[in-house]
């Protein structure tokens, strides 16, 4: 499971240096493609899997859906992974998150989003709101069984 937040540099030639641990977790490797955010997002075969099975079960009729697709797919790269190896970052993926030397991993327990430093900064501040999360969060049921 992908946990937390990392700084981490980006090696020349555009590739990702990956907190210790993760990157064992995609030697089966993974895909690569364009988040909801202004960001990327690292997915393991099985949860790119899954999206693209919810994806592709939508309504071809439907524009919204058709632009999801292309979105998703249409800006994905499958990727293997060496050990000891960093990910390559496409040039057309670091545009669209504005990487430039830095970027900040976040775990999401399936995935990883890949964040510019100050795309994440807005973020973490929306994050970090406590009144307007209990507002945008009620409707969710979070409750905790035992």
């Amino acid at each position: 499971m992908f946990l937390g937040h990392h700084l981490t540099q980006l090696k020349s030639s555009s590739r990702l240096m990956l907190p210790e641990g993760w990157s064992k977790k995609l030697t089966d490797g993974f895909y690569l493609t364009q988040g909801f955010d202004q960001n990327l997002l690292i997915l393991s075969a099985t949860a790119f899997s899954e999206l693209y099975e919810r994806i592709s079960a939508l309504s071809l009729s439907d524009p919204l859906a058709r632009m999801l697709l292309r979105m998703f797919l249409g800006t994905a790269n499958y990727m293997e992974l060496k050990a000891g190896e960093s990910p390559p970052l496409p040039p057309s993926l670091l545009s669209y998150a504005n990487l430039k030397s830095k970027a900040i991993l976040v775990g999401q327990g399936k995935y990883v989003e890949i964040w510019s430093p100050s795309s994440w900064s807005a973020q973490e501040a929306e994050i970090q709101d406590a009144q307007a999360n209990a507002r945008r969060f009620s409707a969710f049921n979070l409750a905790i069984h035992s």
